[in-house]
């Protein structure tokens, strides 16, 4: 009966479809950040705003990715991409600009430690940054606390322009300027930031005898502090420079477009990262399509330039970083490239990181009215008017890649200009102690070149298919689950993509590599690809065997000789071997043993799981004797802390036999299939016995007034395995709308934050459109006014639509799973 009234749904909507009433009826999303470039955890790019020409870009991790637009109408000139970056120019530098000292001390020093002529000379002195990595050759800190005192004299007062704090640290700290508090913030910035010095503060400034005094506290994690003092450079030619009028922005699944007025221009600005699952080499090419399309508004003909500038920020991890760029032609095409000049391939790790080997490329179609150089990010836009400035090479730091193309007399006929903006990783993971190359290299080879080549010729053919393949998607997620659902899928999608990289592994297979971002950064998670899975088993399950075979490897191999899964192979972009601290046993191997079936199933063929049946019997065996009733452990939902008994990873670890059983019978062991199966369904009654508590089941067994959505139940319907009775998730259902807060359901009785991931997938055990458009409604609302604007957290605060943790991870996949049932 439930899947019957889930078809007569999917006809209703997708009646509604072309009678276009659902669109009538609903406002646009207004998405927490909107993709612009977005290809794998490296090359990640976004707008965290509403107006496309009020912020800076930034990678997923909010560190800025400079990418400036202009265009020039009649003469006067408007902004429709970013912000144009304020400039700085130091007064104290910080080590990334000179070598300094500070006085420091690891005692609490008496009162007035902070102000002017304070008697120090017993402190200590060290070099910055202060740290606990030795590596950075500063000052090693591995305290608790640090009080330090940085003495200046300052000539030519009258003439500094407004003054800034620039800082680093990690972690708690208060900062004061002659005596008085201009910094305090209880976490860590773990790259440079400005503050601006109030007013007051500054005018108290003396030519000689100054002091800057900071106390810092370590609570966690890494020690780090590096401070100095900035100025804002005046650039005069921002004055002439005018915003353009946003009117609107429209996201589909490959393409996020802005449409803008200027004068009597319009400007459509559309960005296209072809992450087309079903055509892995177009999809593993690392080239996106930046483009602007002007018509006139007025009727009369003006006279139109485009300038796109795009930083060296793309090609490193922290601004201050050495780069060098060339400037040259190849194949037709006009192109500029930036690298960081140490090319330290592999040498970096972890969650908050950019890379910074490799290099960025900026191209356009070669041509008379086409211009491209290179400059130091304070005389780029001096560059527009000037030839002084303009470099064909260029090593340095904060540098532009700058492109101006002459349109000339626009009219009603449309202008078009395409940008192409790639990067190549030259060496993308380490996959056991084997550097693997980027997708692209193992399957075409030649230089990266000629991917943008490849790309330009393509464009035409490239961007009918995304926009088919948008329409496509759109329509089957409307039908699936309705206008809000269709909204969340579509903002998931791009996210879930780039959130992993494709490589061939060392025998030939495929590896599709996700990054646990903005979590820890780990490299392939099992319980990460567990939620990201329905986007990937629906649209190409080649991909889904992806991210399941470098974890078969590492049991297979020998490597991990646990008789379950490991939780991860590393941190990106190391993939070595699992780094997380603690295993999950009875998740990893739930996960494993359900998804492999997930695959055989959509394929309707068991030769993946023949392939690892071996491994996949061990797993299978340790879930008998240790799923049902789990001991403390950790699951996927670690941030909630360990749990014993939990009834949600029962749930999976009785589907997992169950499933277990029907890959069993795919491959002809039907007594196998029979004993799992007969097991699987037996524990289900205890399971109701043991988690029942009146009208709802409980978080863990034998604990009444408690509860927790059992997302996992969604499997015994996706692999019709028939072992739960459906009263279970009605009742659970029902038990959920009780307890809905204003953006979302929590995800159990301990606290009221929730993962939107899991929302989606309990919502989808709802036998009716009317509950699961109740469930997932507030995870709409949740997206559209959440004041945290990042690539859309899986994590969040239900009663005030709070960013929790999390960002740009690969587990909005799992917003898809309506369309595995």
């Amino acid at each position: 009966m439930k899947r019957i009234k889930k078809i007569i749904a999917i006809i209703t909507l997708g009646f509604g479809l072309f009678t276009g009433q659902d669109a009538l009826a609903q406002q646009a999303l207004r998405a927490p950040a909107y993709p612009l470039i977005t290809h794998n955890p490296n090359f990640s790019i976004w707008s965290m705003g509403d107006q496309l020409n009020n912020t800076t870009p930034k990678h997923w991790t909010t560190a800025d990715h400079g990418m400036l637009g202009l265009i020039k109408v009649d003469g006067t000139t408007y902004r429709f991409l970013g912000k144009e970056s304020k400039q700085y120019a130091h007064v104290l530098p910080t080590s990334d600009e000179a070598s300094y000292q500070l006085y420091y001390t690891e005692n609490r020093p008496e009162n007035g430690w902070f102000l002017p002529g304070f008697n120090d000379d017993d402190w200590k002195k060290g070099k910055a940054p202060f740290t606990d990595q030795r590596e950075e050759a500063g000052t090693l800190w591995n305290t608790d606390e640090l009080w330090l005192r940085r003495e200046f004299d300052l000539a030519d007062l009258a003439d500094l322009n407004k003054l800034n704090l620039k800082i680093r640290h990690d972690d708690n700290i208060e900062v004061y300027l002659n005596g008085e508090q201009v910094y305090t913030l209880e976490g860590w910035v773990h790259r440079f930031t400005y503050v601006e010095i109030p007013t007051s503060v500054q005018q108290g400034l003396q030519e000689e005898g100054n002091v800057l005094a900071i106390h810092i506290k370590n609570t966690a994690g890494g020690r780090w502090l590096d401070v100095g003092l900035a100025e804002e450079v005046v650039l005069p030619v921002l004055s002439t420079i005018q915003v353009e009028e946003q009117k609107e922005v429209n996201l589909s699944a490959t393409q996020t477009k802005y449409v803008f007025a200027c004068g009597g221009v319009n400007l459509d600005v559309t960005f296209t990262s072809p992450l087309i699952l079903d055509d892995l080499d177009l999809l593993a090419r690392p080239v996106s399509y930046i483009t602007t399309s002007a018509t006139s508004a007025d009727g009369r003909p003006h006279q139109v330039e485009i300038y796109l500038g795009v930083s060296s920020d793309l090609a490193v991890h922290q601004p201050f970083q050495e780069v060098a760029a060339d400037q040259y032609a190849f194949d037709g095409l006009e192109m500029m490239k930036v690298g960081t000049t140490e090319q330290a391939v592999l040498g970096r790790k972890g969650d908050d990181v950019r890379i910074d080997w490799g290099h960025a490329y900026v191209a356009v179609r070669a041509g008379e009215k086409t211009k491209q150089w290179i400059s130091t990010s304070q005389k780029a836009l001096a560059t527009l008017t000037e030839e002084q400035g303009r470099e064909k090479a260029l090593v340095g730091k904060r540098l532009v890649l700058n492109n101006l193309v002459d349109l000339g007399e626009v009219g009603k006929q449309r202008q078009e200009q395409v940008f192409l903006v790639g990067y190549d990783e030259e060496t993308a993971i380490q996959f056991f102690g084997e550097d693997l190359l980027p997708w692209w290299k193992t399957t075409s080879g030649g230089k990266f070149e000629q991917q943008l080549v490849n790309a330009y010729e393509d464009y035409a053919n490239v961007m009918h298919r995304c926009e088919d393949f948008d329409q496509k998607l759109h329509q089957e997620v409307l039908a699936a689950g309705g206008r809000k659902y269709a909204d969340m899928c579509i903002l998931a999608y791009r996210q879930a993509i780039a959130a992993h990289t494709l490589v061939e592994g060392p025998e030939g297979e495929l590896l599709f590599l996700s990054k646990e971002n903005n979590s820890n950064g780990s490299i392939n998670t099992v319980d990460v690809t567990y939620p990201s899975a329905p986007l990937f088993l629906y649209y190409n399950p080649d991909l889904m065997k992806g991210m399941l075979n470098g974890i078969f490897y590492y049991s297979e191999s020998g490597r991990w000789k646990k008789p379950f899964p490991a939780h991860d192979l590393g941190t990106y972009p190391i993939a070595n071997g699992q780094t997380y601290g603690e295993d999950m046993p009875v998740e990893e191997a739930g996960n494993m043993l359900l998804l492999t079936a997930a695959i055989v199933h959509q394929e309707n063929d068991p030769a993946y799981a023949r392939e690892h049946w071996e491994i996949l019997t061990v797993w299978a065996e340790y879930l008998r004797k240790s799923g049902f009733d789990p001991a403390n452990q950790l699951s996927t939902d670690d941030f909630a802390g360990h749990l014993a008994r939990n009834a949600n990873l029962s749930v999976k670890a009785i589907l997992a036999l169950a499933a277990y059983g029907k890959m069993a019978g795919m491959l002809g062991m039907k007594s196998v299939e029979g004993d799992y199966r007969a097991e699987a369904r037996g524990m289900a009654k205890q399971w109701m016995n043991l988690a029942g508590d009146r009208d709802h089941y409980t978080l863990a067994f034998e604990r009444p007034g408690t509860w927790s959505q059992k997302y996992n139940l969604v499997w015994d319907e996706i692999l019709d395995l028939k072992v739960f009775p459906e009263e279970v998730a009605d009742s659970e259902i029902a038990y959920y709308l009780t307890k809905q807060e204003k953006y979302g359901l929590p995800l159990d009785s301990r606290k009221t934050y929730t993962k939107s991931d899991w929302v989606f997938w309990t919502a989808s055990l709802a036998d009716s459109q009317a509950e699961f458009e109740a469930l997932i409604g507030p995870m709409w609302k949740y997206a559209n006014e959440t004041a945290n604007r990042v690539p859309v957290s899986d994590w969040h605060e239900t009663k005030d639509a709070h960013v929790m943790n999390f960002r740009a991870r690969s587990v909005v996949g799992g917003y898809f799973i309506k369309l595995l049932f």
